[in-house]
């Protein structure tokens, strides 16, 4: 196999989030599917020579690329402290609804925001800050959400009923621009 093919098979099993049967390689790469799993083995081992990060197993019917067992513990720590990183705003709004109103619904929050929330709403519940807490008794049984004890946590507060009233910024004038306060005097 060049140094090309093999290039090209190594960037295919990169990108790959599942494994990837020899003749789905084999196609790709418009070669014979022995020659897939004959470079295949030959990389695993070239990988397992030179100790590297990653390994590469033939496993669930396809190959597939995967960390070293032996960097678990590194990796561990660098996927769970990166789920600290900071919120979007549409993160923020769709955690606020979800604190505000529990037990709620996705169709729910994105009646609230105006916008479809799946994909913000799904990034809260993996970064363990929102969880299904239920069903809604309702055709559909929707599942309703609610926020995690990782959510206190990372707030600081000791409970739901420590979180800030909402009451003085749903006063009359609350929350208007100072230009529309200046419009009204």
């Amino acid at each position: 196999m060049s140094d090309a093919t093999l290039r090209a098979l190594e960037a295919l099993l990169f990108v790959s989030d599942e494994p990837v049967t020899s003749v789905v390689l084999a196609q790709a790469l418009g070669i014979e599917r022995r020659e897939v799993d004959a470079s295949c083995e030959r990389l695993a081992a070239a990988y397992e020579e030179r100790g590297a990060g990653v390994t590469l197993r033939n496993v669930a019917g396809g190959w597939r690329l995967t960390t070293h067992p032996d960097a678990a513990p590194v990796v561990e720590q660098f996927v769970l402290a990166s789920r600290h990183v900071r919120l979007t705003k549409a993160a923020l709004e769709t955690l606020a609804i979800v604190a505000y109103k529990q037990p709620v619904t996705r169709h729910q929050i994105s009646g609230v925001r105006g916008v479809n929330s799946e994909g913000v709403l799904r990034a809260l519940v993996d970064r363990g800050l929102v969880a299904e807490v239920g069903r809604e008794e309702t055709p559909g049984r929707p599942v309703l959400y609610g926020t995690t004890p990782e959510f206190l946590e990372r707030l600081g507060l000791p409970s739901l009923s420590s979180l800030p009233s909402l009451a003085p910024l749903l006063q009359p004038g609350a929350g208007a621009s100072e230009a529309e306060a200046a419009a009204g005097e």
